[in-house]
This record gives C-alpha cells, structure tokens and sequence, in this order.
C-alpha cells in the first residue's frame, strides 16, 4: 500500500460523497455492507488492474479502450502510446470514465479529469521520477522508449464508488 494516512482520508471522503449524491437505485445496489471503505480498496487494487476507459471524440462520441491501471495514492494511473487516438482524445477533452470489473466480486466506477504526467513539452508532474521508477520497476526498464514512446496519466476522479459483492471475500488475507 503506496497511500499517505491524508491519501486514505481524501479517498473516504470522495467516496462517501459520491455513493451519497447517488441515485436511489445504485445506493440499493452499492451500501455499507457491499462497498469498500478507502484502506480495503487500497489493498484491493494491488498491481496492474485492467480498466475500461471512456473517452470522447472530436464529435462527441463515446469511444471504450482497455489500459493498464495502477491505484496509486488513491487514484488511477494508466498509460498508452503517444500516438493512440486515445492519447488524442485526452489531449483535446480530458474528462473520462473509467471501470474496472472482476466478474461480479468487484466493481470500481470513476469519473474525472486526467493530469499528463510526462507531457512531451514542458514540465513533468513533481512525482513523475517515482512513477516511471514503479512502471519501470513494473514492466521492466526496456519494455519501451520511455521519454518518447508513451504518455502517461493520473486520473482525478470526481465521483467514484465501489461495489464489492462479498467484502470478507475480497479482503480476507491469503492462506487465512
């Protein structure tokens, strides 16, 4: 777990917030006794999760991808090539959707904005060193040219909330 105690709090936060200015139908569906609290997410969501992600188009147009995602620090991170069309699409509109789904145990809805963490011209993000060490780290230091061949992002979600079928299920430590 990468998360700060103030991590942890900012997450519980906008989770509470988001399942309570939900509609009547997804709180009969997502309560206290099927969600996550902020700690069991964080230790839910280890390594690589694969996300839906939802962008739009130029003319306004849904479009779905799958991408690598890491919940890092309470928020995805995720990475695609500089010349993807998504890449373009997040450029131009940054607001996206995305999920991630573990059959029917395990459901993480978001919606929000990304940040560019390694943008091709200016600055990178402050904690960008320490990511592409993790992502290296992760897929290995050759996988790819990493200054020029992929772009990175951090989602900043707005709104997101958790459904967890059987919560006991999903956090009972292994070999217990």
């Amino acid at each position: 777990m990468r998360e700060t105690p103030e991590d942890l709090k900012e997450l519980q936060s906008l989770l509470d917030a988001s399942l309570s200015h939900s509609t009547t139908h997804l709180r009969s569906i997502i309560n206290s006794e099927r969600t996550l609290t902020a700690e069991q997410l964080t230790r839910t969501l280890t390594g690589m999760c694969t996300l839906a992600l939802s962008t739009v188009t130029a003319k306004g147009e849904p479009r779905i991808s799958g991408v690598d995602g890491h919940f890092l620090r309470g928020k995805w991170h995720f990475g695609t090539a500089r010349n993807a069309a998504k890449a373009r699409h997040l450029a131009a509109r940054p607001a996206v959707s995305a999920a991630h789904m573990r059959g029917e145990d395990l459901g993480v809805f978001t919606h929000g904005k990304v940040e560019i963490l390694n943008p091709r011209e200016g600055e990178p993000a402050a904690d960008w060193p320490d990511l592409l060490a993790y992502f290296k780290d992760f897929y290995g230091d050759d996988l790819f040219d990493w200054d020029n061949d992929v772009v990175y992002y951090r989602l900043h979600p707005h709104w997101m909330t958790v459904y967890a079928a059987d919560v006991a299920k999903l956090t009972a430590t292994p070999g217990s």
